[in-house]
């Protein structure tokens, strides 16, 4: 199935998209937050399209926007050879419908997400840490984790010693997002 533009049509009349378009043969949709599983089970068990392999979940942090993360779903129909990217916004407040009961292999991919940005799944079976310790504080690929530590380890020639310091930087020397 080579995508068309009557495809695209017609899956526009069955799903409410905010947008949907054609990008290097790419079908890209962005929907509502909160109809996301209901567009990725519609989109793998739908006999027209039948993307039936979840390749990745991607997430992006854009801290200037009310809805900072962007939440990217890979999709490929084995029976069409077609990829579908799905598109979705929130915030750190919000939660994201968990679409571990479509595609298992979800469950690490948003247990990553999770790890990494913040960004909780509701009804995940097992959201928990995964490439940081349980301890850890903050969520590393955020645009706003500091990328000093609070506290500076050296060595005093006049002690002999390893000192440490605290250090106080304030967010604005941090991080310049113009």
């Amino acid at each position: 199935m080579l995508l068309s533009y009557i495809y695209v049509l017609n899956l526009k009349k069955k799903l409410p998209f905010k947008k949907l378009y054609i990008f290097n043969n790419y079908l890209i949709g962005i929907v509502p937050l909160k109809l996301l599983d209901k567009f990725i089970f519609f989109l793998r068990y739908n006999e027209n399209s039948r993307f039936n392999i979840l390749i990745d979940i991607c997430a992006a942090d854009f801290p200037e926007k009310k809805n900072r993360f962007e939440l990217i779903y890979s999709l490929l129909s084995s029976n069409y050879n077609q990829r579908f990217k799905i598109k979705t916004y929130t915030d750190e407040i919000i939660s994201v419908n968990s679409i571990t009961y479509i595609f298992n292999n979800a469950n690490w991919l948003e247990r990553e997400i999770w790890d990494m940005f913040g960004v909780f799944f509701k009804n995940h079976p097992d959201l928990r840490r995964i490439l940081t310790d349980y301890g850890f504080y903050g969520h590393p690929f955020k645009k706003d984790f500091p990328l000093v530590g609070f506290f500076e380890h050296r060595y005093d020639d006049v002690t002999k010693a390893i000192k440490t310091e605290e250090i106080e930087l304030s967010q604005e020397l941090r991080f310049n997002y113009n």
